[in-house]
């Protein structure tokens, strides 16, 4: 496979340097702001987030939108981010929070009663309301893989506390037949006791997968438990991932394995009766979504089954763009089935997972083009747009997933970035590298790396123009390395040894306790450099 510039695959860890010293530009930006700006609306308001398909019975609900704008802050971390800890993870204790909101996952207590199109046959459970407990890997896997990967990326354990990780719903206008107090359901769990519950789960299944819908193996949305799994072994030690992951694909060995005789990934398995549901409209997001993700453990595979379905999916355009083939209209008897597939979306980042910069640009191109990229309070989205196609033919669809997220990730993504993510996302002694760690609400940071092997922090910072908020960096792991010196676009403004700050010029510089605090000025860009001559031992 080539690269945009014609170039065969470098290494993962050129790859990743190359994205570090770059840092972001200014889509990439805009895109983070946007994040940042859904994760701080007030409760229960889900501005720009709402799609097509009421009680969040889709495949671009909250959750996954929650999910994967948490799984792009992690991709911008680790690829171009790496020491502005500070930067990203508020938005991602955001991100978490909301998605424990009773708005995320209350669509379960209906969910869970069956006999919809595809059971039937299971009309008449109870509902359950706990929706983690039991099935509905299309949430619980999400919130699993969010709170590991979190303590993974930020070695911060929050969510390993009894009941971190609590669902709560309380009304006091209806209730159980006479309680008082109205309706309380609450469900208490942490990121190692809902691993274990999801653990257990793949087991008793045979590890075919845990059900989406009753009895609804869907092969997607397994592959976020496998993430969680990864990044439980990458805390606590284990080989749990590679057990899972094994299981898995032997389970769906003995349907011949996970793609279906049209050359497209079955969609799901009944748990009851082993049987296969293949992708028979051939639908785009059924085999890039699960292949994005997957590439993480099984990319081999994902190699060549991308080499072999992309043409199915993908059409060129004028200019370079690339589009995709417009869905079948599908049908519930009578009925038309309308939801967001997200396919054009999905495609994008299976494009950025595998670096196939052609199909990436091209699809971008397009975007750009006919889907209406908006910047709104300084964030870059593109806004919901139901019609599929517009006068001149032009595919022009964006799902809330799709326009807020995915084609965030694709950007923000490199080549192989999940997969990297899975393996090995911080070399040994990340953590007590120079890192910007508390990143006021005012400054945004545009680049952030640690050179070892010149003992400099690299970082591009500014105080966003019209923003509230403190405009404090504070830096750790900076003392008992020696002597230091701060440079600002290649001017030195602040000297320092190895307990305290010695000068401060044109910057306030000061230590405060274990860090060191800089008062950046409200204007434009800056290019910093902390150095120690010395070596920073």
């Amino acid at each position: 496979m080539k690269t945009s510039d014609g170039e065969t695959r470098v290494s993962s860890l050129e790859r990743r340097r190359e994205s570090v010293v770059a840092g972001l530009d200014a889509k990439q930006l805009a895109y983070l702001r946007h994040f940042d700006n859904l994760s701080r609306r007030q409760r229960n308001d889900w501005s720009f987030m709402i799609g097509r398909t009421p009680n969040q019975m889709d495949f671009g609900g909250y959750r996954f939108q929650l999910a994967y704008m948490a799984y792009a802050l992690a991709l911008t971390h680790v690829h171009r981010l790496p020491a502005a800890p500070g930067a990203l993870r508020p938005t991602f204790q955001r991100l978490i929070s909301k998605i424990l909101e009773p708005e995320v996952w209350m669509y379960w207590r209906d969910s869970s009663k069956a006999g919809g199109i595809w059971n039937p046959h299971l009309a008449g459970r109870p509902e359950q309301w706990d929706p983690v407990a039991h099935d509905n890997i299309m949430y619980s896997a999400y919130v699993q893989s969010m709170a590991l990967m979190y303590n993974v990326l930020f070695d911060d354990a929050r969510y390993a506390a009894p009941g971190s990780l609590t669902l709560e719903y309380f009304t006091p206008f209806w209730g159980d037949g006479g309680k008082p107090g109205g309706l309380d359901r609450k469900f208490e769990y942490d990121q190692f006791s809902l691993n274990e519950n999801l653990y257990w789960q793949m087991v008793r299944n045979g590890y075919l997968g845990i059900a989406c819908e009753p009895n609804c193996v869907f092969q997607i949305c397994n592959q976020p438990a496998i993430i969680g799994f990864r990044m439980h072994d990458l805390l606590k030690g284990g080989s749990t991932a590679d057990e899972v992951s094994r299981g898995f694909r032997q389970a769906w060995e003995q349907f011949g394995g996970p793609v279906a005789n049209n050359g497209h990934l079955y969609l799901y398995a009944a748990s009851d009766t082993r049987t296969p549901v293949p992708n028979a409209g051939e639908l785009p997001w059924g085999d890039a979504w699960y292949a994005s993700l997957a590439n993480t453990w099984n990319g081999e595979f994902v190699e060549k089954y991308y080499a072999s379905v992309l043409g199915k999916h993908v059409l060129e355009g004028p200019d370079g763009t690339r589009t995709i083939r417009p869905p079948k209209p599908r049908t519930f008897g009578a009925r038309p089935i309308e939801n967001d597939t997200c396919d054009f979306g999905w495609l994008t980042v299976w494009a950025s997972e595998m670096g196939d910069a052609t199909t990436l640009e091209g699809l971008q191109r397009h975007a750009e083009r006919h889907m209406r990229p908006t910047v709104y309070e300084g964030g870059r989205f593109f806004p919901r747009h139901d019609e599929v196609s517009d006068a001149e033919g032009n595919y022009t669809c964006v799902e809330p997933l799709t326009g807020n997220v995915l084609f965030a990730y694709a950007s923000l993504n490199v080549p192989h970035g999940l997969r990297q993510l899975y393996e090995q996302p911080w070399a040994p002694g990340h953590f007590a590298e120079p890192n910007l760690a508390i990143v006021g609400d005012a400054i945004e940071v545009h680049r952030a790396y640690y050179d070892d092997a010149r003992a400099t922090l690299h970082f591009t910072a500014g105080v966003r123009e019209n923003r509230p908020g403190d405009s404090v960096l504070r830096l750790a792991n900076i003392w008992d390395r020696g002597s230091w010196e701060l440079q600002r676009d290649g001017q030195v403004v602040a000297t320092g040894d190895g307990q305290q700050v010695h000068e401060g010029r044109r910057v306030e510089a000061r230590r405060t306790e274990h860090l060191l605090d800089l008062h950046l000025e409200r204007n434009e860009l800056s290019t910093y450099t902390l150095s120690w001559p010395g070596g920073g031992a």
